[in-house]
């Protein structure tokens, strides 16, 4: 039987407000140090965004931030500055502490045999 592995994970968060305190969890970052292994995923339920905050907020901007966090972790820009860090250095600005409408919560530790069953699993019930 294979040994769990230590993972950490930070939950993604959308606050419209960012004066109100008042979140959506949108998306979710994994990285396991022992396999180099580092992801990212976002889904957005407009539906629930839209209960917390009236006004219109450009979606379209939102995704585009998301996105950079979903290529950013997986290392896809080449030629971008951030993507070119070693995956535990990409994890850490990605979950760096910040004041804005895209904001990760603290760190928090987990243990499994295989981090991208943990990574779906934490998706599934962290933000659908």
């Amino acid at each position: 039987m294979q040994e769990p592995l230590l993972y950490e994970y930070a939950v993604i968060r959308l606050m419209p407000r960012v004066e109100r305190e008042e979140f959506i969890n949108v998306g979710v970052i994994v990285y396991c140090k022992a396999t180099s292994y580092l992801d990212c995923k976002y889904h957005l339920n407009l539906d629930r965004i839209h209960c917390l905050c009236a006004e219109a907020l450009n979606i379209q901007e939102i995704t585009a931030h998301l996105d950079s966090f979903v290529t950013i972790a997986q290392g896809k820009i080449s030629n971008h500055p951030i993507a070119q860090l070693d995956p535990a250095s990409r994890f850490r600005w990605l979950t760096a502490v910040r004041s804005t409408v895209i904001q990760s919560s603290r760190i928090h530790p987990g243990r499994s045999v295989d981090p991208s069953e943990a990574f779906e699993e934490l998706f599934e019930k962290m933000v659908l």
